[in-house]
């Protein structure tokens, strides 16, 4: 997803993708605990994504 897709957004979206990911990124996380996934990359890209949201969503709640 691209930074100019999550601006248009709403933050109460933008909140809701960030509870997905971080649910998606704790599964990743088990997984590769138990067993090394396929592409342990996506854990990082995980990460930053979630990141990237949080950086958006907060300059949104700065602007009001």
């Amino acid at each position: 997803m691209k930074n100019s897709e999550i601006r248009s957004l709403s933050e109460s979206e933008i909140a809701e993708r960030i509870a997905a990911e971080q649910d998606n990124l704790t599964k990743l996380r088990f997984a590769h605990a138990i067993s090394p996934i396929e592409n342990p990359n996506k854990i990082k890209e995980s990460r930053r994504f979630i990141a990237r949201l949080q950086t958006i969503l907060n300059a949104k709640q700065l602007a009001k």
